[in-house]
């Protein structure tokens, strides 16, 4: 099982490289996604992950009572909005423009019902 959770890290941070190059693929999503698989393959980088202070300061009351503060909530709604708006305006493909429409729904339905505000 570890060994597939380091191929699916491995294969997550390469289609992120990707991802810089091309603006279709989301590129922080991927590199997070890469994070949970390494620290899921190794009790020892998800002990070091944990224990950083990046980790404590940004995602450690998400991750445990799926909370945030009004600001950081509003923060990482808007800026992933005005990404996914570059994209959609960038793309001449209508079926990439529904996927991306869908996406931004979800994601406010998302954060307006599971995330708790601090």
């Amino acid at each position: 099982m570890k060994i597939l959770f380091l191929t699916l890290g491995f294969l997550s941070v390469g289609l992120g490289i990707i991802g810089i190059i091309l603006p279709v693929l989301p590129t922080t999503p991927l590199f997070l996604l890469g994070t949970v698989m390494f620290s899921k393959s190794s009790d020892r980088i998800n002990e070091k992950f944990t224990s950083s202070r990046l980790y404590q300061r940004f995602l450690q009351d998400f991750i445990e009572n799926k909370t945030m503060t009004r600001k950081r909530k509003w923060t990482l709604l808007i800026s992933v909005d005005i990404i996914l708006l570059i994209v959609f305006l960038s793309l001449d493909n209508n079926y990439l423009k529904t996927i991306l429409i869908v996406l931004f729904l979800v994601k406010h339905w998302y954060f307006a019902k599971y995330i708790k505000v601090l």
